[in-house]
């Protein structure tokens, strides 16, 4: 479908039909790597601005990038692999540029990172996984992007109001933006955090990681349902990425409802103000 004309409807009769390539001083470069890129230097840009406020050094977030990234690619093409499972050579499973890569083995990779080096460096995995909790849907939103330009990563026909065409060869047919749904999800709950971070004390470490978890988790739970090219597990039926979404929904919720309802609020504790030797500055993150 990388040569299908995109359009939708509900913005009147035009279409486009993007290129998913272009040649710059004689190499070809992929619209989908470009953009991935672009999300990912967004994403550090915004962490690297807020790391001092949950008490790290912007050395500290380079560190742990250095190992959370490689260990994220690795994650999500391991994922891919596992319930994909049509590979017949070692070799095959390595050829990451030509395509499968799931988004929630990236987060367990990066997630394994981050605790490494946390570890290591004496210093609180909860505090950072709250850092990276931003930089995900922020990477995710424009990273979605790139299945636009691929044409892929689109749900079921449907005649909904938003739906997208595809022409190829003539034919039309309109399915769900799912790419679409997720960007927007994913901006949607960015900014919500990025306000009540503002807003909002922090309670404690780990509180906007769980968050995102639930969010995502919600949104990925629907999303998920409207995909024509899911990942299953083995041939039960049961699509891999939305089983996962709703265990780790449910799970991020429960424990954020049991630990705010029944944790007493003590700046001393938040690894900010520990790291700045006790001082709270009023918003709960030192």
């Amino acid at each position: 479908m990388s040569a299908a004309s995109i359009s939708f409807p509900m913005l009147g009769d035009w279409s486009i039909c993007p290129p998913n390539s272009f040649v710059l001083f004689g190499h070809t470069f992929y619209w989908y790597g470009v953009i991935i890129a672009c999300g990912f230097l967004l994403a550090v840009a915004y962490c690297l601005r807020r790391c001092g406020q949950f008490g790290f050094s912007q050395d500290d977030l380079l560190d742990n990038l250095l190992v959370a990234v490689p260990l994220a690619i690795v994650g999500a093409r391991v994922y891919y692999v596992v319930f994909y499972g049509h590979y017949t050579s070692f070799w095959d499973m390595c050829k990451i540029w030509e395509g499968g890569l799931a988004i929630y083995g990236g987060v367990i990779g990066a997630a394994i990172g981050v605790i490494c080096v946390c570890r290591f460096k004496h210093i609180s995995a909860r505090a950072a996984l709250d850092i990276a909790a931003f930089g995900l849907p922020i990477g995710q939103c424009v990273g979605r992007w790139g299945n636009f330009m691929n044409r892929e990563a689109f749900g079921y026909e449907t005649d909904i109001f938003c739906r997208m065409g595809l022409t190829l060869n003539g034919e039309t047919m309109y399915v769900h933006p799912t790419f679409l749904y997720e960007s927007l999800w994913n901006l949607a709950g960015f900014v919500g955090m990025h306000v009540l971070s503002k807003k909002v004390k922090k309670k404690f470490d780990g509180q906007y990681f769980l968050i995102y978890l639930a969010w995502y988790g919600l949104g990925r739970l629907w999303i998920e349902g409207l995909r024509a090219d899911s990942l299953y597990l083995g041939d039960t039926g049961i699509r891999v990425s939305q089983l996962l979404a709703g265990v780790l929904c449910l799970a991020a919720t429960v424990t954020l409802a049991v630990v705010l309802l029944g944790h007493r609020y003590d700046p001393a504790k938040l690894w900010a103000n520990r790291a700045a030797g006790g001082k709270d500055d009023g918003d709960g993150e030192g």
